[in-house]
């Protein structure tokens, strides 16, 4: 019996056990993307390694996992769901022993691609499977089990690795995926039915070679931009103009080939359409605002590391908070309602950060992150059930492979932008604020300030200088948030371009398995 039997009306043998196994997947995955991050300095150190070749860690995995989530549909089709999900889950697995052993950086980069390669079909497999075993009435609480762990595990990673880095050492980053990948794995292997692979077509190696360039060496530029001033440097220049030129070539392949990897025909559903392009959305703002609430604490904050995670925290109870309640509502409210409420939350958050100064207090920060995570979990679940309600079956797991790169292409594009931004403006304000010091102001000529900001002396210039930097940065941050909010409004366009699925009233033979 296949996955067909849910969305028939039937009930899939040990569909419980099946989702927990694929969760336990899916949050692997998303928690190795950010769990690695605080644990670079000790891996610098262990490792041999300078900053700049460490973080090559980070974007091997990122590169590799960015590539080959586009084929994940056609490799499912042709080889079957059930082989190509075990092998990603052994092979990840796997591979992240390897990475918590290797001895130098060359072995370090070589496994974390290994990483990267099997890790990325977890999360659209796992989603399909979901989308799969599932009825249609009861997919927006199994997309909110589901969202949890991808939505939650970018937000605990950096806590996590921090307590093990802390409490262990780095290796164990990489370490504690062997038990949650062996369970996965064992689970899937026993209580996953078989599915038979589809039409088996061809695949497409020219357009699958095509993207692979336009997007490795687009995260190649990302990842390195900031580092070498963006577009000053010959690298940055060379590896935009492979991007763009692989990314051509791909769209017009798409275009004009006759039986292209991804199906050209699941961009005309309007509902997917408008859902591609609101994760990307969700990508920038998730990943943008960890990328910056973890150095705004930590910098401007004076929180340490762990406390700094402490109060990110309630950002990741209010997501699992809101997926819930969302997932409940999904089939009785319409879904773009929830939507609308959620990218109004999402936005006021980002409104009220844009007034946060570093003495700020700390439940006002910890409910504000809450409430951006509330808002986040209001649009994911829903967001997931109306993309893929329109969508024929046969192209769902290429549906939810794109999905899952657009989110990553969104959270490269989302903190490499924001983090230049807040460079770009610290240095602009910095000069802004200093053009306005001098001795005659009357602020640097009261006692008390005069003592210790004198710019006369070296060390009162050090002190000051310090201060103009701080509150330089203060203002940056908060143009960053803004933009982050001003992206609210197109999203909110998009939400009103989507058609209301009728998922309760759907027949049942418009809902039979994707791999069918």
């Amino acid at each position: 019996m296949s996955a067909t039997t849910a969305s028939a009306g039937g009930v899939v043998p040990n569909r419980t056990l099946v989702t927990v196994c694929a969760m336990a997947a899916t949050l692997m995955q998303a928690l190795d993307g950010t769990i690695a991050n605080v644990a670079l300095p000790y891996m610098q150190g262990g490792l041999s390694a300078t900053a700049d070749q460490v973080t090559w860690v980070l974007t091997s995995y990122i590169v590799a996992a960015a590539i080959l989530t586009s084929p994940v549909g056609a490799l499912a089709a042709r080889y079957g769901r059930k082989r190509i999900f075990l092998i990603s889950v052994g092979g990840f697995t796997a591979a992240s022993v390897l990475c918590g052993a290797a001895q130098s950086l060359e072995q370090m980069v070589l496994f974390r691609l290994m990483q990267g390669a099997f890790g990325a079909a977890l999360v659209p497999l796992s989603q399909s499977t979901m989308l799969d075993i599932y009825p249609p009435a009861q997919r927006g609480s199994a997309m909110a089990v589901w969202g949890m762990g991808v939505m939650l595990g970018p937000i605990l990673g950096p806590t996590l690795g921090g307590y093990l880095t802390e409490t262990y050492n780095w290796r164990w980053v990489f370490y504690v995926n062997l038990p949650v990948g062996l369970f996965a794995f064992a689970g899937l292997w026993v209580f996953l039915e078989d599915d038979r692979p589809g039409h088996g077509r061809s695949f497409d190696w020219f357009g699958f070679t095509a993207l692979s360039i336009g997007i490795g060496a687009l995260q190649l530029m990302l990842d390195r931009g900031q580092r070498e001033d963006w577009f000053t440097s010959t690298e940055i220049i060379i590896e935009a103009g492979v991007a763009a030129l692989g990314l051509w070539l791909f769209l017009v392949h798409l275009l004009t080939a006759e039986h292209p990897f991804i199906p050209p025909r699941i961009f005309k559903d309007r509902n997917f359409l408008s859902g591609f392009f609101m994760m990307f959305v969700v990508g920038v703002i998730l990943f943008s605002t960890s990328a910056l609430l973890a150095p705004y604490l930590q910098t401007l904050g004076g929180y340490p590391v762990f406390d700094a995670g402490l109060v990110m925290a309630p950002r990741g109870a209010g997501t699992m908070a809101a997926m819930m309640v969302a997932g409940r509502l999904a089939n009785r409210v319409d879904p773009r309602m929830l939507m609308m409420f959620g990218v109004g939350v999402i936005g006021w958050s980002l409104w009220d950060m844009t007034g946060w100064t570093p003495d700020l207090n700390e439940h006002h920060l910890m409910f504000t992150t809450a409430m951006q995570g509330f808002g986040l979990g209001f649009v994911f679940i829903p967001l997931q059930l109306i993309a893929f309600a329109t969508l024929p079956p046969e192209l769902r797991t290429d549906g939810t492979g794109l999905t899952s790169l657009v989110r990553n292409i969104g959270s490269a594009i989302g903190i490499s932008a924001t983090v230049a931004v807040l460079e770009h403006d610290t240095q602009l304000l910095h000069a802004e604020i200093a053009s306005l010091v001098s001795p005659l102001n009357r602020m640097l000529q009261m006692s008390g300030v005069s003592r210790l900001w004198d710019p006369t002396t070296a060390a009162g210039a050090a002190l000051l200088n310090n201060e103009v930097t701080r509150q330089a940065q203060i203002m940056a941050y908060a143009n960053d948030f803004h933009l982050l909010m001003l992206l609210c409004i197109p999203t909110a366009a998009l939400v009103l371009m989507m058609r209301r699925p009728a998922t309760s009233r759907q027949p049942p033979a418009e809902a039979h398995a994707a791999m069918d």
